[in-house]
């Protein structure tokens, strides 16, 4: 069929391989040439009436462990037949599973005049990343896969398909919708409709005409539309790049059956779409090498780009099964992922938060403070940005600012993450694992070491499980420093609920992930150790009852297994931990629980302040492996028995010493208070306070040391006074309450290069009852970097009232006019064990 339509097909061939004959194309044979048609395949209706009931079924039951769905209709703009489409919508992790009616990502069903189903629009199956699933591990691509390989470039900008309908009308959509949108001002669909009634302008034909075209086919066309005059992305598509780049034509069915590259090329160029770039390798193995060359400078033919998508042909098992279509990616870390933690971090300036960011942290740093003057001195940058305008041309300006190449600044030498100093308490470990890990061992472990506590999933049943297992977790965090959330996390959606539910209501607890890696190449040992172990645990487990349910167990752990999705800190919503610490899952717990407590205790030095000695370590794991969970319920039954949940009781904290008395105060009336001091000082007085709100060196948290207990010799009597009140305050039930109210009167900032502190006086009805054992009273508000500790702020007031402020001692000062007055709360804060 149409073989008129691709005359230069051998040319073609040729002439789409690389300039090194490293991968060069060899041509096909004049006679296989020749005679190669467009692959056609009309839609069967009792097929596609399967598909849709599936689809419907899964829609309305909504059964436990089954797949969610989403139908949306919608009205074609233009048709004379008044058709309208359904657009079926899955979840992203679904496409994971194997029991799916049809795996596009990107679909759309109508009627005919006939009555009868068809598939109207019909996107890609959902493909992934190198690594992301089994099926994309090397070892099976190598052994499930045949050429030719075509390697497409991952172009940067928003997915369109085209298709032609009943009625001879166009139909052009996003990945779900189709048509207008009443809640943006443009929408992708209606922004390609119109770049493509220009391109076929252009060429003399219409948008009847390529309806008419991809209908006779039977195909969807697959387009990108990118163009930064609409919406810019990460990478660059000026007016000399912009387009629909084409870059599929797949056929109308359930299962997914996709046209060569060359074919999609020779139609592009009949139909005025820009071409992807494309290479045709036919060697796996070269393939491999060709793709990690590009990653190491995330640039192809001296331009940045995303990656590559790869299309094959794939079988699960060669010997028996045919090969069909089938596409995996290959995307490119850097310097992708540096441009799109920049976006993100611009867009949190202009909205006045915080930004984020554990990588590539020294250049973000000073692409902020350079992005923070550019929005300063243009304010309509800030809501161009907003708008997706502007946002490449800051970041060239920036490298250009620097004379950097993207590639160049993303592999710039980083210093390890930051030691958080700061952080006493407030800290939840979350483990991302399957059964048999090893994390409960650890959870328990840790709870004995140090009075930490510990909330189980599995000791959770009926319905709404995840919100009431956040809500445990922060209850206990109350009353506790630390807090292990005892969930497997195995999947993306579980990790991002608990991060999103605790920064909403916890802002500043700090999540640290508990990593137990699922590498490829360790899985078939990772499985037959956890296998191991649950065998050996019985029925001493909430959920999986080895000893009872011997036939069962295997299946629910290697479901756990298949569904694993691994950890990645680059991305969401993995990114939104504080912290990560890398797990072996078949190595003993033992040795886990020293690389937790060493890490722990090395990035935050004031929560774990010294590591326990071997012998303390080994009488910890004895404790955990003598754990017996008082919880039981059936697997099947799960949700049955909610009204019989029994609560866990937290192991009693020992009880600890006061480590300091203290006066907290509000952290947002002390960031204004500073804020309006710093407003009318000179750019040279005021530089490091920019510098530390910049480089986020701010203290989270304010506080006066009334005394701490290492002075107790010099003011024996003081300090009896305030453990008096800290033992008044544990009688009656919280050993770190409000012992009493005081007035924080602000009197000057005081601050050189390394640290700032504001100088308070303490004031309230009896100017004695709060006594500061410091020379000065003060708050330390930051310090320069990690060399500097907070404490050192009494050796810099020591200094300044010796020798004042000037030019010559270095030190400067801030004088408050107006002396405002905060509210101070005098609690104890104990040690941390």
């Amino acid at each position: 069929m149409n073989s008129h339509f691709f005359p230069s097909l051998r040319s073609l061939l040729t002439s789409v391989g690389r300039a090194t004959t490293k991968h060069r194309i060899s041509e096909l044979p004049p006679t296989a040439l020749d005679t190669m048609d467009a692959p056609y395949t009309p839609q069967d209706v009792q097929a596609v009436s399967q598909m849709l009931h599936a689809l419907d079924v899964a829609r309305k039951e909504k059964r436990r462990g089954g797949f969610s769905v989403k139908k949306t209709t919608f009205d074609v703009k233009g048709s004379t037949d008044g058709i309208q489409v359904d657009s079926w919508r899955m979840q992203d992790w679904d496409y994971k599973r194997r029991d799916l009616p049809t795996y596009a990502r990107g679909l759309f069903t109508t009627k005919t005049r006939m009555n009868e189903p068809e598939i109207a629009v019909r996107g890609y199956d959902k493909f992934f990343n190198v690594s992301e699933v089994h099926e994309t591990n090397w070892s099976n691509i190598t052994t499930r896969t045949q050429g030719p390989y075509e390697l497409t470039l991952k172009e940067n900008g928003c997915i369109i398909f085209i298709a032609g309908l009943e009625d001879d009308t166009l139909i052009v959509c996003s990945k779900h919708s189709t048509g207008d949108r009443s809640d943006i001002q443009v929408s992708h669909a209606t922004a390609g409709e119109k770049r493509l009634e220009q391109q076929l302008a252009a060429v003399g034909k219409t948008k009847a005409d390529l309806a008419r075209e991809l209908r006779k086919r039977n195909v969807t066309a697959v387009a990108e539309l990118c163009d930064d005059s609409f919406e810019e992305h990460i990478l660059a598509y000026g007016p000399d790049k912009a387009g629909l780049y084409l870059h599929g034509l797949n056929l109308n069915l359930p299962e997914f059956a996709t046209y060569p590259s060359p074919f999609v090329q020779e139609f592009a160029d009949e139909w005025a779409f820009r071409k992807v770039g494309l290479t045709i390798i036919h060697d796996i193995n070269e393939v491999r090498t060709f793709l990690d060359e590009a990653a190491e400078t995330g640039a192809h033919d001296g331009r940045d780009v995303e990656g590559f998508v790869i299309r094959c042909k794939m079988t699960h098992d060669p010997a028996v099964l045919p090969y069909r279509d089938w596409f995996f990616k290959y995307k490119f870390e850097e310097p992708y992922l540096m441009y799109r933690q920049w976006r993100e971090c611009t867009k949190a300036l202009i909205a006045g938060k915080q930004p984020r960011f554990k990588k590539h942290v020294t250049i973000t740093e000073e692409y902020l403070l350079y992005a923070r003057k550019r929005l300063a001195a243009d304010p309509k940058l800030s809501n161009e940005y907003n708008n997706n305008h502007g946002i490449i041309s800051l970041r060239d300006d920036f490298l250009n600012f620097k004379n950097l190449k993207g590639a160049d600044a993303a592999n710039m030498d980083e210093p390890e993450p930051l030691v958080m100093t700061e952080v006493t308490r407030d800290v939840i470990l979350c483990p991302i694992a399957t059964i048999g890990c090893g994390k409960t061992t650890i959870a328990t472990a840790l709870t004995d070491l140090f009075g930490w506590g510990h909330i189980q999933n599995d000791n959770i049943s009926g319905k709404a499980r995840p919100p009431r297992f956040t809500k445990m977790v922060l209850d206990e965090l109350n009353k506790c420093d630390a807090v292990v959330a005892d969930r497997n996390n195995a999947q993306r959606h579980e990790r991002k609920q608990i991060i999103t539910d605790v920064k909403l209501q916890h802002a500043t607890a700090k999540l640290v992930c508990l990593n137990f890696k699922h590498d490829v190449e360790s899985i078939d040992e990772i499985r037959r150790v956890t296998q191991e172990r649950i065998i050996a645990r019985g029925d001493n487990h909430q959920t999986i009852h080895a000893a009872t349910d011997k036939n069962k167990f295997i299946g629910v752990m290697e479901g756990f297994i298949n569904r694993f999705e691994p950890f990645n800190p680059n991305d969401k919503p993995d990114d939104g931990f504080d912290l990560a610490i890398d797990l072996d899952p078949a190595a003993g717990s033992r040795q886990n629980l020293e690389t937790v407590v060493t890490q722990l205790h090395k990035f935050f030095p004031n929560l774990v302040k010294e590591i326990p000695s071997p012998e303390v370590l080994d009488a910890a794991i004895e404790f955990a492996l003598a754990y017996k969970p008082d919880f039981k319920h059936d697997i099947p039954d799960r949700g049955k028995n909610g009204k019989q949940q029994r609560q866990q009781q937290p192991k009693a904290p020992k009880k600890k010493k006061m480590e300091y008395m203290s006066v907290g105060v509000s952290s947002q009336e002390v960031n204004n208070v500073l804020e309006r001091a710093f407003r009318d000082v000179p750019p040279p007085n005021s530089r490091f306070y920019t510098q530390l709100k910049g480089t986020r060196r701010v203290q989270p948290k304010f506080h006066v040391t009334l005394m701490h207990r290492a002075a107790c010799k010099d003011h024996p009597e003081l300090w009896q006074k305030y453990t008096t009140l800290q033992s008044e305050a544990e009688a009656a039930g919280n050993p770190e309450g409000k012992v009493g109210e005081c007035e924080v009167v602000v009197e000057r900032v005081v601050f050189d290069d390394r640290i700032m502190a504001v100088v308070v006086r303490l004031a309230g009805r009896d100017d004695d009852q709060w006594q500061c054992a410091n020379r000065v009273a003060h708050i330390t508000i930051g310090t320069r970097d990690d060399s500097v500790k907070p404490k050192e702020s009494n050796e810099l007031l020591a200094k300044w009232l010796e020798v004042g402020s000037s030019p010559e001692t270095k030190i400067d000062e801030v004088v408050f006019t107006e002396k405002p007055t905060l509210k101070g709360t005098v609690t104890p804060v104990l040690e941390k064990w």
